[in-house]
C-alpha cells in the first residue's frame, strides 16, 4: 500500500506540473519506459535513493514523498494544484549533485561524506555525448591546487563519472582517494602489465610510476572542467 502511495504520488506530481513520464525517465538518466512502468505496473518496486533524490530536487518536494508517499496530500484540483517553485530547471534538464567537496591538485583535501549542496543543469544529449553512466552516477566537485596546472586550476568545477572508475580505467584524468583525502591526477596504464602511472601535469610534482590497479581507489573519471573567466 505504501508503495502504491509513493507510484501516486508521482503520478500526481508529474501531472501538476504538465510533464510526461519518458521526461522523468531522460531527467535520472534511465529509458524512456522506466517512470510509467514504475508508475503502472509497479516495476520496479521502489525507486532507488539516487533517482528519489533527483526527482525531490526538480519538483521541490520532500525526499520521503518518493518513500512513503504523501497520502494526507488533497487531489489535485484548479484551485489546488502543485505549482513547482520557478528556480527548477526545464523538464528536458538533468540535474547533477553539486558537493562541497574539494578534489585536491596539490596537497590533499579531506572528504567527510558531504551532502550535496545544490546541483548543476545538464542537456541529456550532451551528456549522453561524453558518458553512458546514468545521471545517479555523476557528481560536481571542486578542484583545489595546483597540480594539474595547465589542465585544471584551483577553483575549477568538474564533472566526475563514477561509472567509469576501476573496472575501467585506462588513460586519463581521475579523482582517487588515499585515506579520506581526495586527490586528482592523471592516469597512464601499461598495457603489457596493466599497471599504472601516476602523475601531475604540473612537473614541479612528482611522478608514482608502477602502481598495481588494487592498490588506486579511484573514484571516478573526470569528463568535463568548467571555470570562472577573471
Amino acid at each position: 500500500m505504501e508503495q502504491q502511495n509513493v507510484r501516486d504520488t508521482l503520478d500526481r506530481l508529474i501531472r501538476d506540473r504538465g510533464d510526461d513520464y519518458a521526461a522523468m525517465s531522460r531527467l535520472i538518466g534511465r529509458n524512456s519506459a522506466y517512470i510509467q512502468q514504475f508508475i503502472k505496473r509497479g516495476t520496479p518496486r521502489k525507486l532507488d535513493e539516487a533517482d528519489r533524490r533527483l526527482l525531490a530536487e526538480y519538483f521541490g518536494v520532500p525526499e520521503s514523498w518518493l518513500v512513503h508517499g504523501d497520502a494526507q496530500r488533497p487531489a489535485p484540483s484548479k484551485e489546488n494544484s502543485y505549482t513547482p517553485t520557478p528556480s527548477k530547471p526545464a523538464n528536458d534538464l538533468i540535474l547533477v549533485p553539486r558537493f562541497d567537496v574539494r578534489a585536491s591538485a596539490g596537497p590533499g583535501a579531506v572528504h567527510n561524506g558531504e551532502a550535496a549542496q545544490g546541483h548543476m543543469a545538464f542537456r541529456p544529449e550532451w551528456l549522453r555525448q561524453i558518458t553512458g553512466s546514468r545521471a545517479g552516477q555523476l557528481s560536481m566537485i571542486r578542484v583545489e591546487g595546483d597540480s594539474m596546472v595547465p589542465t585544471l586550476i584551483d577553483g575549477d568545477d568538474i564533472l566526475v563519472d563514477r561509472g567509469d572508475a576501476a573496472e575501467r580505467a585506462r588513460d586519463g584524468v581521475y579523482v582517487l582517494r588515499s585515506d579520506d583525502v581526495l586527490v586528482v591526477k592523471r592516469l597512464a596504464r601499461n598495457p603489457a602489465n596493466g599497471r599504472f602511472t601516476i602523475r601531475s601535469d604540473n612537473p614541479a610534482y612528482p611522478v608514482w610510476p608502477d602502481c598495481a590497479a588494487a592498490d588506486i581507489h579511484i573514484i571516478g573519471r573526470v569528463i568535463w572542467s568548467g571555470r570562472r573567466i577573471s
